[in-house]
C-alpha cells in the first residue's frame, strides 16, 4: 500500500482517481493504526469473509467512472496507462445489491434450506447483525457448510467463530473450532493464501513467514513522538502474532515442577476457567504447534485477580516423545491489586514422528478473590490438552 499510496499523490490535484483500500483482516483496527502511522488517508473497506474470493494479495482493481472492472494491475506504474484510457458507458446501468435484512434473510433460509441460502443469511447476520448475533451468524454458516462442499464456507464460519471468541457472546471452544474451520478449508484449497495466513496467525513459529504485528509496538512509539493518538486495538495482539519466525525448534530446559505433590488446594468452584487451543488442530509427525492457553476468571462465580500475591504460573508435563518449548509459563501481576483480564499463555510442541493421540498434561497456580465475601484464596485447576497426530499439514 505504501508504494501506491506515494504513487497517488504524486498525481495532479485535479486528477480524478478515487483510491479506496479492501483488506482481508481479521482485526481491522490494526490497518487503522498502521494507516495512521503511515500516513495514508484513503478509506478502507473491510472484507474478513473475503467475499471477493482473492487467493494472494496484494491486488489492485481498476474501475471505471462507471463502476466497471476494467484492469487487475500488479505495479504502480501501470496507473497512468489505466488513467489515460477513454472506456465507454455501458448500455445499461448495472442494479445496484440492496443490503441483506438479517432477519429476512434467516426466514428465507429456514424456508429454502439450501447451501445458498443459509450462506446469505450467514453474511448478512455477520455483516449487520452486530456482536450480540455472532452465534446465530455462526450457526448460519455451519448449516451452509453442512449443505454444500464449498470450503469458503468453512473458511467463513471460522472468521465468524474467531471474532465470536473474542466477544461477550464467547463459548469455549470457539478458537478451537475456528481453527478447525480454517484447517478444513485449506485442506481443500491448500494454495489458498489468505486462509493458510489466517491459521499461520496463530501458529508455531517454524510455521511462520514473517512476525505478523511486530510493528505495532513502533507504530505507536512513532505517532506518540509525532504528537497523534494511536488509533486504539479492540485486540490487542500477542504471542504468536508478534513472534519472529524459527528454523529450529528449541526445547525447555529442565526446571523445578513448583508444586509436585499437589499441596495446594484444587479451585473446586473454578473461580477461573482455563481453555486450551491446539494449532493447527491436526499436527504431522514431527511438526510443530502451538498452544493457546486462555485464563477467565469470574465466568462460574463472580471473582477477581489478586495481585498482591504470587504471580500466575503455569506448570506443563509433556507426554513421552512430545518436546515443549515452556515448561513453566508465568503472567506477570500488573500494578493495580486486583484486576478480570483475560490471561493468554502460549507454548510451541514438536510431536513424534508416528501418528497418534497425545495428553499434554498441565496445571495452574493462581491467586483469585470471591467477589461475594471477599475471601482471597491460592488456587491449582489441572487441565489436559489433546493433540492429534496424523498424516497432515497446514
Amino acid at each position: 500500500m505504501p508504494g501506491w499510496h506515494d504513487t497517488v499523490k504524486a498525481l495532479p490535484r485535479d486528477s480524478d482517481l478515487q483510491v479506496v483500500g479492501i483488506i482481508q483482516e481479521q482485526h481491522p483496527d490494526r490497518c487503522r493504526l498502521f494507516m495512521q502511522w503511515k500516513e495514508m488517508d484513503f478509506p478502507i473497506l473491510v472484507d474478513s469473509l473475503n467475499l471477493l474470493g482473492v487467493a494472494a494479495v496484494p491486488i489492485t482493481v481498476g474501475i471505471d467512472a462507471h463502476g466497471i472492472v476494467r484492469r487487475l494491475m500488479r505495479r504502480p506504474t501501470e496507473l497512468a496507462s489505466f488513467l489515460g484510457e477513454d472506456y465507454p458507458a455501458p448500455r445499461d446501468e448495472a442494479p445496484r445489491p440492496a443490503r441483506l435484512d438479517p432477519d429476512v434473510a434467516l426466514a428465507h433460509a429456514r424456508e429454502a434450506d439450501t447451501a445458498e441460502a443459509w450462506h446469505a443469511a450467514a453474511r448478512a447476520v455477520f455483516l449487520w447483525g452486530g456482536d450480540r448475533r455472532l452465534d446465530e451468524a455462526c450457526r448460519s454458516f455451519e448449516k451452509a457448510a453442512q449443505l454444500s462442499e464449498d470450503p469458503v464456507y468453512l473458511f467463513q464460519l471460522g472468521v465468524a467463530l474467531r471474532r465470536k471468541w473474542e466477544s461477550e457472546q464467547r463459548e469455549p471452544g470457539d478458537f478451537q473450532a475456528a481453527i478447525a474451520a480454517w484447517q478444513a478449508a485449506l485442506d481443500t484449497r491448500p494454495s489458498q493464501y489468505i486462509w493458510r495466513r489466517r491459521i499461520q496467525q496463530y501458529g508455531p513459529r517454524l510455521k511462520k513467514p514473517y512476525p505478523f504485528y511486530d510493528w505495532v509496538r513502533q507504530a505507536r512509539l512513532d505517532l506518540r513522538a509525532r504528537g497523534e493518538d494511536p488509533a486504539l486495538l479492540r485486540v490487542e495482539p500477542r504471542g504468536t502474532e508478534l513472534a519472529e519466525p524459527a528454523e529450529t525448534f528449541e526445547s525447555a530446559a529442565e526446571v523445578k515442577n513448583p508444586d509436585p505433590d499437589r499441596k495446594i488446594d484444587r479451585d473446586v468452584d473454578l473461580l477461573a476457567r482455563i481453555e486450551a487451543t491446539v494449532v493447527p488442530r491436526r499436527v504431522a509427525p514431527g511438526s510443530t504447534a502451538r498452544v493457546h492457553l486462555t485464563l477467565r476468571v469470574g465466568e462460574e462465580v463472580p471473582a477477581h485477580w489478586n495481585n498482591e500475591i504470587d504471580e500466575l504460573l503455569v506448570w506443563i508435563e509433556p507426554p513421552d516423545g512430545v518436546q515443549v518449548s515452556d515448561r513453566r509459563l508465568t503472567w506477570p501481576n500488573p500494578k493495580e491489586p486486583e484486576s478480570d483480564e483475560i490471561r493468554e499463555l502460549e507454548l510451541e510442541i514438536q510431536v513424534p514422528k508416528k501418528a497418534g493421540r497425545y495428553s499434554l498434561e498441565g496445571y495452574a497456580l493462581y491467586a483469585v478473590c470471591r467477589d461475594d465475601d471477599g475471601t482471597c484464596l491460592y488456587r491449582r485447576q489441572e487441565f489436559t490438552v489433546s493433540i492429534e497426530v496424523s498424516e497432515t499439514d497446514f
